[in-house]
């Protein structure tokens, strides 16, 4: 007779767990898994797998890279040597690709970042940073009032997710 009561807890909690789980593998940055340049290696990229990528990405960032929107996004690294590198290829492919760049995209991924109850991936959290990257540039050509506190908002949403995971 217990069991008929320990049934619809059991498969209540067993409901719980699949809803909860299937939210936290909905993806940030779907695209990531949309990569058009056709490689395998290429499918969910990441920049940073090593102390030294991250040196370089840090010296990418001082170089100063400038991510361009539009539907064709590029990237664009003022110092050659560093552009040229081989490692920064997939940099290239995760600015151009996977980072969102219409204000409706950065929008999705600040609500989906607010809901997020466990920490980021590194994946994930190097999109966000370089999503704030991008952010920034928009922001400072933007000369429309309106437009320049939508864009600071999804900026301060972003921050905040980045501040939340670092705590």
């Amino acid at each position: 007779m217990e069991w008929r009561v320990f049934l619809p807890v059991v498969l209540c909690l067993i409901s719980a767990h699949l809803a909860t789980s299937q939210h936290q593998r909905t993806a940030l940055y779907p695209s990531a898994y949309r990569i058009k340049r056709g490689a395998y290696s290429l499918v969910n990229p990441t920049f940073q797998s090593s102390m030294a990528e991250v040196n370089l990405l840090f010296e990418v960032l001082l170089a100063g890279l400038q991510i361009e929107g539009g539907d064709k996004g590029s990237m664009l690294i003022p110092d050659e040597e560093l552009a040229s590198l081989r490692s920064v290829q997939k940099l290239e492919v995760v600015c151009e690709d996977v980072l969102p760049k219409r204000l409706s995209e950065i929008r999705r991924l600040t609500a989906a970042l607010a809901r997020r109850q466990v920490t980021l991936s590194g994946q994930d959290f190097e999109r966000t940073v370089l999503t704030m990257v991008y952010t920034v540039q928009v922001l400072a050509n933007i000369s429309a009032v309106h437009q320049k506190e939508v864009w600071m908002d999804a900026l301060l949403q972003l921050f905040r997710a980045v501040q939340k995971d670092l705590k």
